[in-house]
């Protein structure tokens, strides 16, 4: 199973579907096999819990660009605010082997990346997926309806573009940081019953915990490719 995301593979959205049904038909799987990346309107920033958007001071979605998906992170010069989550809803990865993501996130010379909840640490991104019907308590069986990518792939919040590659057969990461080897049934449920998937802003001590930066700054997603 492919499911490949890219806006600048493609040209217009119409050759995209077509190129994706093609391949699609010809697979042996049920799922389409190419798509553009999600239009902003299916991603979500966030994450939203009560009513409550914990990504204080951004926009409830990014904005389209030719090239994929992009928004700016709060920085402390120009107004208060920080980002924790952005994902959309891929169905069911049931059978996925690996996540794939190029990104570039553009900064003005000597801008920082800061953890707003643990400012003293190191500003990571971490890939995420959520089982669908999460409380976000993380109690109880809800400990293991959240999944960030495994503590030895961390992935540093610098400027440039960039390319990451995690499999899916990897010791993710639950909420309390319990390696997925320690529950692989929860690991395979969440996988099976996902409702969102993306990538979160945080540090070790809170992988979605938000980041701000300390001058202008912004994110753009280029592709997103789950194999």
């Amino acid at each position: 199973m492919t499911r490949f995301f890219s806006r600048s593979a493609f040209g217009s959205s119409s050759r995209g579907l077509t190129a994706a049904l093609a391949l699609g038909a010809a697979a042996t799987v049920a799922a389409p096999v190419l798509a553009e990346v999600p239009p902003a309107r299916a991603w979500e920033i966030g994450p939203i819990i009560k009513g409550r958007n914990y990504s204080v001071g951004m926009p409830l979605q990014p904005e389209d660009t030719r090239e994929g998906i992009t928004f700016d992170i709060p920085n402390i010069r120009e107004r208060y605010g920080h980002v924790h989550y952005v994902t959309f809803d891929p169905g069911s990865l049931r059978g996925a082997r690996s996540i794939t993501m190029r990104y570039r996130v553009d900064a003005a010379p000597g801008t920082r990346f800061v953890p707003q909840e643990s400012t003293e640490e190191q500003a990571y991104m971490s890939l995420f997926f959520q089982r669908r019907g999460d409380s976000w308590n993380a109690k109880g069986p809800y400990e293991h309806f959240r999944w960030y990518s495994p503590s030895d792939r961390k992935i540093p919040l610098r400027a440039g573009t960039h390319t990451v590659t995690i499999p899916l057969g990897g010791d993710w990461i639950s909420v309390y940081g319990k390696p997925s080897s320690q529950n692989p049934e929860a690991f395979r449920a969440a996988l099976a019953q996902a409702a969102r998937i993306g990538f979160t802003f945080g540090s070790d001590s809170g992988r979605g915990h938000g980041v701000y930066a300390t001058g202008r700054a912004s994110f753009t997603l280029l592709d997103f490719e789950i194999e």
